[in-house]
């Protein structure tokens, strides 16, 4: 193991979480495939493999990205920012829905990849900076605050009127950064009201909505959710809910879960009903206990870090995916409605699995800054 740590800098915690939600990943996945499995060439087998190929990349990705000094990810920043809004408005303009939504970017070979999942790893890098340097040279709402408004709308109002949670994500992380990064709380609460107004038009759009526009699908998600729809169209939900109520304490055991065939998104929005059905209550605990040790030893990171950036860059990213697992975990269990969010480094996924663990990659390398700075000293 000291063999291996000499190789892995930075939070070892977090390093074995990652290689638990690795293992927690193959199986689950393995276990879930029955549809796209069946409705696609390959099989099983062929889907596992890319799926392991994707989980491999993804550690090599955490690999090189955290042996990147993390301060290069601030002057990373803008640019990427920039380049991803130029990503989201070629996506807008594309005729490439799925869904009715249109979230994707095709690439050559085959591959794909969800333009807004660059979008929110730029914008808490973007963030970071800006509030970074709010903290060094304490500057006012005109200089810091108002110019970062401004490019949290961009992103956020590019990215909702197709992935309305997705949108509700960044901007929930954004505000609790802000936080963070102590921003004075009429500042916050002016970019509360900045949002209130666009808010109450667009419930309003949302009400009057036809069928066939992706308002029309958020409205009746919302509908159905509160009971105010009985089409019986709720099925992936209602599935989800039923076998979580009938796991018990223990599970099923591993591979003996009865709805991959029949829950269509067993693999990536409802996975987490799957881990609850197959490992029991107790395995739905232990991977919420690992997102939560993430967030803890995140927290670690913010108190030891000498540098402002670093501490916000890591809080901003581990802030985000556990938000983002708590939205997975709230649609499994039927306490929010169907948002479409996966969960991170454990549901199927490509190009946003290697997404991921460039988050995780950035949040170790400011550990490993940490460690090197310790060193010296």
């Amino acid at each position: 193991m000291a063999v291996i740590f000499k190789y892995l800098k930075g939070d070892r915690t977090i390093w074995l979480v990652i290689l638990f939600f690795a293992i927690i990943s193959t199986l689950v996945v393995f276990t879930s495939l029955g549809q796209i499995a069946n409705d696609t060439t390959g099989g099983t087998s062929g889907k596992l493999l890319r799926h392991v190929f994707f989980i491999a990349l993804g550690l090599i990705v955490v690999f090189f990205t955290h042996k990147i000094p993390y301060n290069y990810f601030s002057k990373l920043s803008v640019l990427l920012l920039w380049f991803s809004i130029i990503l989201l408005v070629v996506t807008l303009g594309l005729n490439y829905a799925t869904n009715e939504a249109r979230r994707w970017l095709v690439l050559p070979f085959g591959f794909s990849i969800q333009t807004s999942d660059i979008a929110k790893i730029a914008l808490i890098m973007y963030v970071a900076r800006i509030l970074s340097n709010y903290q060094e040279i304490k500057a006012g709402f005109k200089k810091v605050i108002f110019p970062l408004t401004i490019k949290v709308l961009l992103v956020c109002g590019l990215i909702f009127t197709q992935n309305l949670s997705t949108a509700i994500l960044i901007f929930g992380s954004v505000l609790t950064l802000m936080f963070v990064g102590r921003v004075k709380w009429y500042n916050t609460f002016g970019l509360l009201l900045v949002i209130v107004l666009p808010t109450v038009m667009f419930v309003s759009i949302v009400l009057k909505s036809e069928e066939g526009s992706r308002f029309f699908t958020w409205k009746h998600r919302i509908e159905r959710f509160m009971g105010i729809s009985e089409d019986g169209n709720y099925m992936q939900a209602d599935l989800s809910k039923n076998i979580i109520a009938t796991a018990g304490v223990f599970g099923k055991g591993p591979g003996h879960n009865t709805v991959r065939y029949s829950l269509p998104h067993a693999y990536s929005d409802f996975i987490y009903a799957i881990i609850i059905e197959e490992y029991g209550l107790l395995g739905g605990l232990f991977v919420l206990l690992l997102y939560m040790i993430l967030l803890f030893r995140a927290g670690v990171i913010v108190k030891q870090s000498p540098t402002h950036f670093g501490a916000l860059l890591a809080f901003g990213l581990a802030i985000t995916l556990v938000y983002q697992a708590f939205i997975n975990m709230g649609v499994s269990v039927g306490i929010l409605p169907i948002t479409g969010q996966p969960l991170p480094l454990i549901s199927w996924g490509g190009t946003s699995l290697i997404f991921t663990s460039m988050a995780i990659g950035m949040i170790l390398s400011v550990s490993r800054g940490q460690t090197a700075e310790l060193n010296r000293q």
